[in-house]
């Protein structure tokens, strides 16, 4: 899968794509990052890649020159499954968007920053906008970076063990269950028998009473669509 991403703060993408899974995703070549600073498409020698807002008010807007640059120069030599846009009013990003994307060969994302992109952006080359929640963030970097660690691990070779992803929380609109580790006995705290007892169908349906349990519990948004 190969990722493209416009920003003007390539630097804030840097580190979270340069370690642990993403890290292996891409030495592996099952996952191609590639950053691009929009100061490259700037329209004039000072890097002005924004400007004042129509109407007034105060921040500053990305300009629609140096976007269409970046995008109609990066399309020369790839096709583009989806554009996204990171933005606050954009669609919430969940464990099923993440899925669906995983399945894409080519995305471009582009990172809004200062008040945002000219609308023209979103109206004209943008095919899907995403949040990753209702708060605002100093631009879309590390937004980006989250959406890319959430569909790079997903994809078929990256975890040593593909069968984790299958069991993580959301994907079937269930929280994870419980989990454990060694020792069995620890200050009197005990692992439950059940997942010491050798039987796999027995484990199986205790971790899926966990899951329905835990969802209700804390999450019981989740099963809305089920009742």
């Amino acid at each position: 899968m190969k990722i493209d991403i416009i920003t003007v703060v390539p630097e804030l993408l840097e580190s979270p794509l340069s370690h642990s899974i993403m890290k292996r995703a891409r030495e592996k070549g099952l996952l191609e990052v590639n950053l691009h600073n929009l100061r490259k498409w700037a329209i004039n020698k000072y890097g002005q890649v924004d400007d004042y807002q129509y109407g007034g008010g105060a921040g500053m807007v990305m300009m629609c020159e140096p976007l269409v640059n970046a995008i109609e120069e990066l399309q020369k030599d790839t096709s583009y499954d989806e554009i996204i846009y990171m933005t606050p009013d954009g669609g919430t990003f969940n464990q099923r968007t993440a899925n669906n994307l995983s399945l894409k060969e080519n995305v471009l994302i582009i990172c809004g920053h200062y008040k945002g992109i000219d609308q023209r952006i979103r109206d004209h080359y943008v095919t899907m906008e995403i949040s990753i929640g209702d708060y605002v963030l100093s631009g879309g970097e590390l937004a980006a970076a989250v959406v890319v660690d959430a569909v790079g691990r997903l994809l078929p070779g990256v975890l040593n063990d593909e069968t984790s992803a299958l069991t993580d929380s959301f994907q079937d609109n269930l929280l994870a269950p419980p989990v454990y580790t060694r020792p069995e006995n620890f200050n009197g705290w005990e692992v439950p028998a059940v997942l010491l007892s050798g039987d796999p169908k027995k484990v199986d349906q205790w971790r899926y009473e966990q899951s329905l349990a835990n969802t209700r519990l804390r999450r019981p948004d989740l099963l809305k669509d089920d009742l």
